[in-house]
């Protein structure tokens, strides 16, 4: 089932009071943080909107936010927020552990700046990748923005940091939305019947 805008929104409220993983922030408080770093860097608003949803899977799946979940959470939020939101939102949030992974490998230091818990979380994603993996992963659409993402998503997790309302974030992330085109009779019947494979 998709979700909806009131639904993004209770889920954050509520949900997001949980402490993000082994860091010293809530889910919410780093969901803000990452969309005003996105923000601040002058990012567009699909950016900014997969800033603020990329660790929403955390708050979707079975059980809540637990290590065992690392290597899936990027996965966990795409089928509810498809059709919501177009690529340019869900590729990056699909692609930014993927951005770790490349990151450790082509940037000599880049590992030792993550914090403890992202150092570890790293081993259930794969680990780093191999040079030709990573020069792969590069080459996809929305990687740029993935990478760009995975660095303000490394840079959000600032105990008591200031931030704008959720619903600042989330009147940016329905700017994006309003911009689909309207989905046509035979796209809404396609959407149902992925739903329901």
């Amino acid at each position: 089932m998709a979700l909806s805008f009131d639904d993004i929104d209770h889920l954050l409220s509520t949900r997001g009071f949980h402490q993000y993983g082994r860091e010293a922030v809530s889910q919410l408080e780093h969901a803000l943080q990452c969309a005003q770093l996105a923000e601040q860097a002058g990012e567009t608003a699909a950016t900014i909107a997969a800033a603020l949803l990329h660790d929403l899977g955390h708050l979707l799946a079975p059980g809540g936010d637990t290590a065992e979940q690392d290597d899936l959470h990027q996965y966990v939020a795409l089928p509810f927020l498809r059709g919501l939101l177009p690529d340019a939102v869900l590729e990056p949030i699909r692609l930014h552990v993927d951005a770790k992974r490349y990151l450790c490998t082509m940037e000599p230091g880049y590992w030792e700046t993550l914090s403890l818990a992202s150092q570890q979380s790293l081993v259930l994603q794969g680990g780093a990748y191999t040079v030709p993996e990573a020069e792969q992963f590069a080459r996809q659409p929305f990687a740029q923005e993935a990478i760009r993402l995975r660095r303000y998503d490394d840079h959000a997790k600032v105990p008591g940091l200031a931030t704008p309302h959720l619903a600042h974030y989330l009147g940016i992330t329905r700017s994006v939305a309003r911009d689909l085109p309207p989905l046509r009779g035979n796209d809404i019947a396609a959407g149902q019947a992925a739903q329901l494979a």
